[in-house]
């Protein structure tokens, strides 16, 4: 009985101590993941405020050559979006430092509408600003769509190596009846108006509206068609191939008209404006911005796969 008195306040004690240690471990490690998550919070306002701060114009000091970067395919929530370039093109034409413009592309062309805004923006930014001048310089391609909207500009320059050309339009499908009928799988699906599987690439092809697609593109084609006409005037040399969605280097396409030299943005701010100093001013979207386009962009496909309809691009 004595000896169990005496183990009493020991073990009491090895209790208490048990469970100040234990409340001391939970308390540090609450203090961690506090301080972790305080951090994170940190970091993503200082990426949002960084971000936010790069869409803004910052205050130029002396004469300079606008870069604006059109890199990537050309579409709406893909890697050139044109009212990002708008954006770009509206600060350039209206700094009064800007003394010429260059257009650094480097893409293989996108949808016809949005090269069709950017190709009108130039046109039109142009119109009030004729004192400053637009030069388009092709990179590794500058194809289809990216032709399109270089047509716009004052003058064309590329590598000798550069793809140029490709003005054409295309609407890519496939068929699968034939393998169907091979597997044993029947079409089953049903529409109101006659049209409305158009296309379908689980059912035999239909000429009528083979001819109307041939149609449609033909149409498309003939808005490239004249956008290049306009842009490149009488520089362009009489040939049957270049509106066949034919490419060529750099050198070729200079003996044919579709660009007016061979240099780089270096050599074009140099030799040509006469400005050594380069800003960048390309437009990058806001991250709310990005997200909301994407976001619209698949509900935008999502939309065109349940009504069965294709899209069509530059190529």
């Amino acid at each position: 009985m004595q000896d169990q008195v005496e183990k009493s306040p020991q073990w009491e004690r090895d209790v208490l101590e048990k469970a100040l240690t234990a409340s001391v471990t939970e308390h540090r490690r609450s203090r961690r993941w506090s301080i972790f998550f305080k951090l994170i919070i940190l970091a993503y306002v200082i990426f949002l405020t960084t971000a936010w701060y790069q869409g803004k114009a910052k205050p130029v000091l002396k004469d300079h050559v606008a870069l604006i970067d059109v890199i990537g395919t050309i579409g709406q929530g893909q890697e050139v979006d044109a009212d990002q370039v708008a954006t770009s093109l509206h600060r350039a034409f209206n700094e009064p430092k800007v003394k010429g413009i260059i257009l650094r592309i480097n893409s293989p062309g996108g949808t016809p509408v949005q090269s069709a805004y950017i190709y009108d923006e130039l046109k039109r930014q142009r119109a009030l600003h004729p004192d400053k001048k637009v030069y388009a310089v092709a990179v590794d391609i500058c194809a289809s769509g990216a032709y399109y909207v270089a047509a716009g500009a004052d003058q064309i320059y590329a590598n000798k190596s550069s793809i140029i050309g490709s003005i054409g339009v295309l609407m890519p499908g496939f068929g699968f009846v034939d393998i169907m009928k091979k597997v044993g799988v029947e079409q089953r699906s049903m529409s109101a108006g006659k049209n409305k599987l158009f296309m379908d690439p689980f059912s035999p092809v239909k000429p009528e509206q083979v001819e109307f697609t041939q149609a449609l593109l033909d149409d498309v084609h003939s808005h490239f068609i004249n956008a290049v006409k306009e842009g490149r005037g009488s520089r362009l040399k009489p040939n049957n191939e270049v509106f066949t969605g034919l490419f060529w280097t750099g050198d070729k396409a200079l003996e044919m008209g579709l660009i007016d030299g061979i240099g780089s943005s270096g050599f074009v701010a140099r030799e040509v404006i006469g400005v050594n100093e380069v800003i960048d001013y390309t437009t990058s979207h806001s991250l709310l911005d990005r997200l909301a386009s994407r976001i619209g962009s698949s509900f935008s496909k999502q939309l065109s796969s349940e009504l069965g309809i294709s899209s069509y691009s530059l190529r």
